[in-house]
């Protein structure tokens, strides 16, 4: 899962400052501990940390699913979140921007309701990557992440559309964000795709209470988070999340790292109602879209208005 971004100034260079280390921090930013992975996979290794989402999962546990309000990872329906920044390609660095916009629409999965994100990706100002992807809240406060229908771009024209969703073909939902996150807690899956799509990304609380400055803002109290796939050890992405706000930077770490993206926030929309038809307008298209190339989206209701 890759989160929001949007229009201003980037700085290329911090993805260059060494092989092993690029969090993209802002000099008041300390560098979080170096990252362990204690992962289970649900494709069957062993670790004394269950999956967290085999083990909580239960969608008697969602009531007002689709309204996110963690402290961490607020979903309010009509803002959008802009990035810029950078990630190598073949070693060179190129331009990244990421907008992630909070739709006002849900769709049901897995018997949870979920509020529906539209996301896309541009690498030197083509789209590369977009997608819709679907959120829930549970009564505890823990936002999981439920499936994501992406559509990845070479040249222009569709390359591929790995989507899956929880409860699904073996599919199973993850936690996006806890509701208190604490350093030491074993790392969780944040959802898990069996072969051929081989999803399994999982996260772990790596550091809290620090300070970060972004184009739009300077924060104190930000949690840090680092992801991983088991199967690709050494490489990490780290997020930053501002009370309140949500991820405002995006970092990584590790030798096998090959991005190494950098992602910062530049800006922070409320839309208006014309800007929201058009959102609704595209989710409602890779809704589409889903139905007609994934067997699995089959099982899952249409997405509607929240």
């Amino acid at each position: 899962m890759r989160a929001p971004g949007r229009v201003v100034p980037l700085v290329l260079g911090a993805i260059l400052l060494g092989a092993c280390s690029g969090d993209g921090s802002g000099s008041s930013t300390s560098t979080p501990p170096a990252p362990t992975e204690t992962a289970t996979s649900p494709s069957g290794s062993t670790d004394a940390a269950e999956p967290v989402e085999a083990a909580d999962f239960d969608p008697a546990s969602f009531d007002s699913s689709a309204a996110v309000d963690n402290e961490w990872f607020p979903l309010t329906p009509g803002t959008q979140f802009v990035y810029r920044g950078s990630s190598l390609d073949d070693g060179k660095p190129l331009s990244h921007a990421v907008v992630f916009t909070v739709s006002d629409m849900v769709k049901e999965v897995n018997g949870v309701q979920a509020v529906v994100i539209w996301d896309r990706d541009y690498t030197e100002g083509e789209l590369v990557e977009e997608e819709i992807a679907f959120f829930a809240q549970d009564h505890d406060g823990n936002v999981w992440h439920l499936g994501q229908y992406p559509e990845e771009f070479e040249n222009g024209k569709l390359h591929k559309s790995p989507g899956w969703v929880a409860g699904e073909e073996g599919a199973k939902a993850g936690i996006a964000m806890k509701a208190e996150p604490k350093v030491g807690d074993p790392s969780y899956s944040q959802g898990y795709a069996p072969a051929p799509l081989n999803w399994d990304d999982w996260g772990k609380t790596a550091q809290v209470g620090i300070e970060t400055c972004v184009p739009v803002d300077c924060y104190e109290n930000v949690l840090v988070v680092e992801e991983f796939e088991p199967s690709k050890p050494g490489a990490f992405q780290l997020k930053y999340y501002a009370p309140g706000v949500g991820n405002v930077r995006v970092g990584w770490r590790g030798k096998n790292d090959e991005d190494h993206e950098v992602l910062k926030l530049i800006e922070v929309r409320q839309l208006d109602e014309a800007a929201m038809d058009e959102v609704r307008q595209a989710v409602l298209e890779l809704d589409e879209h889903a139905f007609a190339r994934i067997p699995a989206y089959g099982a899952t209701s249409p997405v509607e208005p929240a």
